[in-house]
């Protein structure tokens, strides 16, 4: 075998952010979308088996660094602290080093999870995504870069709040174009970049559009669109040689049905709900809850966001406390809680040890953890009898990090996981079309990539070890995913060298500011991912 590579091998690394495996080859088969159509057959593909729960937070940084979450450290969009506090992750909870920081020079742009940067290095770029609160020295760099960034982009958008567009989908589909031009436009001015040896840029629209839309007319013509960026994509990296890899984070499908994991821990007395005394009794006994007062702001104008985008966190929860209604963890008093969801998938045993209010001392934590896994597995739907949840151990998910949460849970088909602590357990979904599922996309094309070829059993966790061997550099030692091997032609370069594995320096990880998490929780809140 080989030793050496060249070392001008480039990989491009296309990320589109929610696009399911079987749809866009339904698609294909139909003839619709001939750039991808050359993928399939000049190439290789297959499914793409994304992280528990199929989230963005925690796939994308799978993707970035081939580690699954109990290694790299992120397992929801906000982190939780022992006073049951919660503030965004950001890079700087990434522990383990993303392929840019392997590879150089680099250009990398709206991947999600990587606000703040920091400098690059020569020739190299990079503009954070998702969870960026705004355009700024942490967002873009080097510095001579965000001059000429800012001059072309002096609007950049930096997400689109789809949750706010119900009821008005064409003016979305409308403001969704645009943001898709708008990430064109910046993919194109990073191309004229010739120094790089790795290009990684996202699009999350798809993800966004799926949300609120699941019309599979409507997601044909956002996905011409995107086949259309891929066409001038494979162009590009045919011109320079680069084998080029499409990627998803997740797939998706559409819901009839939201679960609230919270309200089903409460009917069987694991969580306890804010009692009626104090302020808040007071308030709900003339009527007034969340809903109420959200309906009366609404008329006057005013939304939650506007209300999170001006008022101080700390005046934000200090209402939130005391207004009942679905506020999710405001809404629970953990003094009589054993066990709780927060976020998307993460369920904790209220431990003494971990938290200051914790109910469960640690000699009754396994039992707890079992009784919870116990409900939650028997949990119904009340009108079909089917099961709601896949529970999963976390002792078994995620073996490296004790910190992790408990336990982790997955809705059923059909079924998305809300984080707010609802009324009933199971309720009709109202506003959101369609969510996340385990099964995304992998492509690989290029001179050494084998025409036809699948791939077998592929994780966002074998991305990074695969990008990483195609450019000869080593992999790191930390790497819970492979190098697929079987995509490569039995003659390239990837195929008859060995994989070398290397033990890389710590991460050196950038500071996050407190500042920042007012904005990021009012984009969540946009995006459906925060109550």
């Amino acid at each position: 075998m080989n030793d050496t590579y060249d070392e001008t091998r480039r990989a491009f690394v296309l990320g589109l952010d929610g696009v399911p495996w079987g749809l866009l080859e339904r698609f294909v088969d139909d003839g619709e979308l001939p750039n991808f159509e050359r993928l399939l057959t000049e190439g290789a593909s297959g499914p793409l088996r994304s992280t528990t729960p199929a989230n963005t937070p925690v796939a994308w940084p799978s993707i970035a660094t081939g580690t699954w979450p109990d290694k790299h450290g992120l397992y929801e969009f906000m982190k939780l602290d022992s006073s049951y506090k919660q503030s965004p992750y950001s890079s700087a909870d990434v522990r383990q080093p993303p392929l840019w920081e392997l590879v150089s020079p680099s250009v990398v742009a709206n991947v999600p999870m990587t606000y703040p940067t920091s400098d690059p290095g020569e020739d190299s770029a990079v503009v954070s995504g998702m969870m960026t609160p705004e355009i700024d020295g942490d967002a873009v760099n080097p510095d001579s870069f965000r001059a000429e960034f800012e001059r072309r982009f002096p609007d950049y958008e930096i997400d689109i709040k789809w949750r706010d567009y119900a009821g008005r989908e064409q003016e979305f589909l409308r403001d969704l174009d645009r943001v898709l031009d708008g990430r064109r436009e910046l993919m194109e001015m990073l191309m004229e970049n010739e120094a790089w040896r790795l290009f990684f840029f996202v699009y999350v629209a798809p993800d966004r559009l799926q949300h609120l839309i699941w019309d599979e007319e409507t997601l044909l013509e956002h996905y011409e669109k995107l086949d259309d960026v891929l066409g001038d994509v494979m162009d590009y990296c045919e011109e320079r040689g680069s084998d080029l890899y499409v990627v998803s984070d997740h797939g998706f499908a559409p819901i009839e049905k939201v679960i609230s994991v919270n309200r089903i821990l409460a009917d069987e007395g694991l969580l306890t709900v804010k009692d009626s005394d104090g302020t808040r009794g007071a308030l709900a006994g003339v009527g007034l809850d969340k809903e109420r007062v959200q309906g009366a702001l609404h008329k006057v104008g005013i939304t939650d966001e506007k209300l999170v985008e001006n008022l101080p966190k700390p005046v934000v929860d200090f209402f939130a406390e005391r207004i009942p209604g679905s506020h999710g963890l405001y809404d629970v008093d953990f003094g009589q809680t054993d066990a709780f969801l927060h976020g998307l998938g993460s369920v904790y045993v209220n431990d003494t040890e971990r938290f200051e209010k914790g109910t469960v001392p640690p000699k009754a934590v396994e039992r707890t953890k079992r009784d919870v896994m116990r409900v939650l597995e028997d949990a119904t739907d009340p009108e079909t009898g089917d099961p709601l949840l896949t529970v999963h151990d976390s002792d078994d998910r995620f073996p490296n990090d004790p910190e992790a949460p408990d336990i982790v849970v997955e809705a059923k088909e059909g079924y998305h996981v809300e984080p707010k602590l609802g009324e009933h357990a199971v309720e009709p979904a109202t506003d959101i079309a369609a969510y996340h599922r385990p099964e995304g996309i992998f492509f690989a094309w290029g001179d050494d990539v084998r025409a036809g070829s699948t791939v077998e059993d592929a994780a966002v966790v074998d991305v990074a070890p695969t990008v990483l061997h195609s450019l000869g550099q080593d992999v790191p030692e930390t790497a819970d995913g492979r190098v697929l091997s079987e995509i490569y032609d039995p003659d390239s370069e990837p195929a008859t060298a060995a994989v070398r594995t290397n033990q890389y320096a710590k991460r050196e990880a950038a500071d996050a500011t407190e500042t920042d998490t007012d904005t990021v929780e009012d984009r969540l809140r946009g995006l459906g991912y925060m109550e």
